[in-house]
């Protein structure tokens, strides 16, 4: 019982088109299993972590994520969070979280207004999270970003109260786009739900760079199978 896999859903949205790269990680790198969700779907069909990949849901009009958090698998997500459930947005997946709620703020073009697609690093600012468990705080990791709106911004009463409870997991070293307080990812209040603008499915094997994003997935995994 104690090396059963744990079920991965990764949602598919129109416009998503980083669903593949993310189930190939879950599949055949961390050797868990892995199904797809599409969009339509109203129930996340047994999955142990959800996960929101990066992409343009939608095209990104009106706003990143804003129509994504009407589809409906959103409502099976967001009851699947409230029971304490696993959930990871990466990128458009973090975006499509803060327009649902699921975790506080916004995201604003990136200063600069360019797209950035290059590896960044980052700081592990808690190792206490169920996504960061096989981290080290204070530990540097290298992983890409690939965004327009990836800046990060809230009131500065909700950056307090993230800062108060170590609700910022991840921080820029050299921060790239202009969010507030370096923030990368943050995590909310119960700490299930995840949502950070890098890129962890791309740096999770060696050919392709890095491999400072894999143990995002393990953590993960590792999680579900002890609690």
């Amino acid at each position: 019982m104690g090396n059963r896999k744990v079920k991965f859903g990764v949602v598919v949205y129109p416009g998503t088109n980083c669903d593949r790269d993310t189930y190939h990680v879950i599949k055949e790198v961390a050797e868990e299993e892995a199904q797809y969700l599409w969009y339509k779907d109203t129930d996340l069909k047994g999955s142990q972590v959800v996960i929101l990949p990066g992409g343009f849901s939608y095209g990104d009009y009106l706003r990143s994520g804003a129509i994504a958090r009407f589809s409906p698998i959103m409502k099976a997500i967001r009851e699947f969070a409230e029971n304490g459930g696993l959930v990871l947005g990466i990128c458009n997946g973090f975006q499509i979280l803060l327009e649902a709620g699921l975790l506080p703020g916004a995201m604003l073009r990136n200063r600069g207004l360019r797209f950035i697609c290059r590896f960044v690093d980052l700081t592990v600012e808690n190792d206490e999270t169920p996504f960061t468990l096989l981290y080290k705080r204070g530990e540097k990791l290298r992983i890409p970003i690939a965004h327009i709106d990836g800046n990060y911004f809230a009131t500065p009463e909700v950056m307090a109260e993230l800062e108060k409870r170590k609700g910022i997991i991840f921080r820029y070293v050299n921060n790239p786009n202009g969010s507030l307080h370096d923030t990368a990812g943050i995590i909310n209040s119960r700490g299930n739900v995840l949502g950070l603008m890098p890129h962890p499915e791309r740096a999770s094997e060696a050919l392709v760079g890095s491999t400072d994003g894999l143990r995002m997935f393990l953590s993960a995994a590792k999680f579900v199978r002890e609690s």
